[in-house]
């Protein structure tokens, strides 16, 4: 699978913005995808997962309330809308698929549950 991530940008403190993440190749293989974000010198941290089908949904505690994954199976497509963003929220933001029947929510915000990144997009909030 290929991911391509789009829809970062510079954003004041408060604002909103919606990223893209499109999945090509063998995209009936996809069991879930994630969001990820990092900034220099860190690790890469966990944002959102959602499942490719059905309902479930993880977030990390700190974008809870303010950041929504969503998806639409027909474009293959997965979004991440992000409300109230925050100076803390600026980072390059990853995409992530996995194509394995044994990806587990609990297990959702770690970045070996997933087999496929994106290029990353660059969100910056400035205060």
């Amino acid at each position: 699978v290929q991911l391509q991530a789009s829809g970062g940008g510079l954003v004041q403190t408060g604002g909103s913005l919606r990223l893209s993440c499109v999945a090509s190749g063998h995209t009936f293989t996809t069991y879930a995808m994630g969001w990820f974000r990092q900034t220099p010198g860190k690790e890469r941290e966990f944002v959102a997962a959602t499942t490719w089908v059905g309902t479930m949904r993880s977030y990390a505690d700190s974008v809870k309330g303010r950041f929504t994954i969503s998806r639409d199976n027909a474009k293959n497509t997965v979004y991440l809308q992000m409300n109230s963003l925050k100076a803390e929220d600026t980072a390059v933001y990853y995409c992530a698929a996995s194509g394995g029947s044994g990806w587990s929510i609990r297990r959702a915000d770690s970045t070996y549950e997933y087999d496929s990144w994106g290029q990353g997009t660059q969100v910056t909030v400035s205060s």
